[in-house]
């Protein structure tokens, strides 16, 4: 029950609506309680007829008229109910996705990291739908039920007490019958969500990678495993749902043999002339309609267990913390030269501790410097552009800006002062202006021609249909590889960052985006302080100065030329990766 009532405190707003549905609710009960009272007197008023006394017709017509009137209101008022909580299950849908999602956004890269896109996307969509349908459902049967229920018990007191006694002895037997399927239902409901998210993560996941999934000719693996995932629900649910309505049989039989107890006794009652005939329908009429609270409330029971399920998931996400947060009172970042220093940083990944990924960095970027991070893949370069950007914090030593330490200032005045372009372009699915204007807040077209054209992407894009209005498709698959890094280079230069971060930027592309893509880069880095990640001695070359690393420590600094004429080991690796990139563009690669 706790992470329930802790999901919907994230909810606001949403007290009128449930109190004008759980009204409705209660109109509904009354008016549905007046029906077999009305029905007694029409059957009294029928014996009478029967036994030859005087009716006027005006009376059955007046009895008829009133049982019209309670239909009306029973349908205009559930109705109205119905209204209110479609309302009230869109806002609650509104307000807790909402939150979840302003939440991810602020939950540290490591999350992520661990975390399948469709498992945090199933999480979201489950444990809202499974509450708002309990929410609902409550709202408009718990208060109508317990008002049924209350009101017959009492107007059963009133014709017997034996009888009353037998009707209260329903309901905690009713209850204690659904409350030991309770925790074995939550274990089954458990597993089933497993297998569900992982389905959905991966499912998430194939589709973003579906040209990998085709060209390995994978789709029959992938359906497969899906397939499995779900095999699984369903051995679960058979299961789950066999126990489930075992425990329904035997609670239906025992309501049954109570309610036979419960007609058996009126019967009797009547034929000793205790009940009149008009009695005996009313009794009857009234404990019958307990049916439908009971057995709602065994679905009330289910609807709860469900989104008591999906409560914790969801709970679990919103109480996470982030592992990076701003000190109190923390200033704004102000860049006035761009100076870059890294003092003694090491750094582990969580996942991984007992392996340095760096340790004891130190080196400098001066304003206006360029400087190539060399090494071989999974050497820590990338590391040291997450934990510039704080999306990381170093397990020892500080980094600074300005001689300011970034961890003491705003982390999203730090990232507005850093441009970053990656390997993968990292588009969204949109217009090419769009992806380009996503770098500043409410660019003019004209800043957005010009962020092209120094990207040396405007000649493209014009020769494109609908020009800056084309739509790329989902992480631009409809560009080339060199189009879209030049669209993220635009996004870049639109930022107008004083620091830049460039990763892996010429990574796979060919001699002829490569060189398209170095121009822009050329014009990109500029005047700023540019920290680039690479592992082509091309793109190193074009640096002030190279940073080579090693097994997580510095090996190698100085510039281009110095290191091509004092290290060997920096000249054989240059040339041997020169004369692979030669070989490839001799071969028609």
């Amino acid at each position: 029950m706790k992470p329930l009532i802790h999901m919907l405190r994230y909810a606001r707003g949403m007290g009128r609506y449930y109190v004008g549905v759980s009204i409705s609710s209660v109109v509904v009960a009354l008016t549905g309680i007046a029906v077999p009272f009305v029905i007694s007197r029409a059957t009294n008023l029928m014996v009478e007829v029967v036994e030859g006394g005087a009716v006027r017709i005006e009376q059955a017509i007046f009895l008829a008229l009133v049982l019209l009137a309670l239909d009306v209101t029973n349908t205009m008022v559930r109705n109205l109910g119905g209204y209110w909580g479609d309302v009230m299950a869109t806002r609650l849908k509104q307000q807790l996705s909402t939150r979840y999602y302003h939440h991810l956004l602020g939950l540290p890269q490591s999350y992520f990291d661990g975390e399948l896109t469709g498992t945090i996307i199933n999480r979201l969509n489950r444990a809202i739908t499974e509450t708002t349908n309990f929410l609902n459902m409550f709202a408009n049967n718990f208060f109508q039920m317990l008002l049924t229920t209350g009101i017959t018990i009492g107007i059963v007191l009133v014709y017997s007490l034996e009888l009353a006694v037998m009707v209260v002895i329903m309901y905690p037997l009713f209850m204690w019958l659904t409350a030991l399927t309770s925790k074995k239902w939550q274990a089954f409901q458990n597993r089933k969500n497993h297998e569900t998210d992982m389905a959905s993560g991966r499912f998430a996941e194939v589709i973003a990678q579906i040209k990998v999934v085709k060209s390995y000719v994978r789709e029959s693996l992938e359906y497969r495993h899906f397939a499995k995932r779900y095999r699984k629900t369903i051995a679960i649910t058979r299961k789950q749902s066999r126990y489930w309505h075992s425990m329904d049989i035997v609670r239906g039989v025992v309501l049954s043999v109570i309610f036979f107890m419960i007609f058996a006794y009126i019967f009797v009652q009547t034929t000793e002339r205790r009940f009149s005939i008009g009695d005996m329908v009313l009794l009857i009429t009234l404990i019958n309609n307990l049916r439908m609270p009971l057995f709602n409330m065994s679905f009330i029971v289910d609807n709860f267990q469900k989104a008591l399920a999906g409560s914790r998931d969801f709970v679990g996400v919103m109480t996470l913390r982030p592992a990076i947060e701003d000190v109190p009172h923390a200033p704004e970042l102000v860049v006035s030269r761009g100076a870059v220093e890294f003092r003694n940083v090491s750094f582990r990944y969580a996942s991984a501790p007992q392996k340095p990924v760096l340790t004891d960095i130190s080196f400098t970027l001066r304003p206006g410097e360029h400087v190539a991070l060399v090494s071989e893949s999974g050497g820590g370069k990338t590391t040291l552009t997450n934990l510039l950007m704080r999306l990381y914090q170093p397990d020892s030593g500080e980094i600074t800006i300005d001689d300011m330490a970034i961890d003491a200032v705003q982390q999203k005045s730090l990232r507005r002062h850093i441009a970053t372009v990656f390997q993968e372009p990292a588009l969204f699915s949109g217009t090419i202006r769009e992806n380009i204007a996503y770098g500043a807040d409410e660019p003019t077209d004209e800043q957005v021609i010009a962020a092209a054209k120094a990207a040396n992407a405007h000649d493209f894009i014009s020769g494109l249909d609908k020009g800056y209005d084309t739509q790329i498709g989902e992480r631009g698959l409809k560009l080339s590889g060199g189009q879209k890094q030049r669209i993220a280079i635009a996004r870049a230069l639109l930022r107008n960052s004083p620091i830049v971060i460039l990763d892996e930027a010429t990574t796979g592309l060919d001699p002829a985006s490569t060189s398209a893509v170095l121009e822009a880069i050329d014009e990109l880095v500029a005047g700023r302080t540019t920290l680039t990640v690479t592992h082509d001695p091309q793109a190193a070359m074009r640096a002030d100065r190279v940073v080579w690393i090693q097994d997580g420590r510095i090996r190698l600094e100085g510039s281009p030329q110095d290191l091509m004429e004092s290290s060997a080991e920096f000249r054989r690796w240059a040339n041997s990766h020169l004369a692979d990139s030669f070989a490839l563009v001799g071969s028609g690669s």
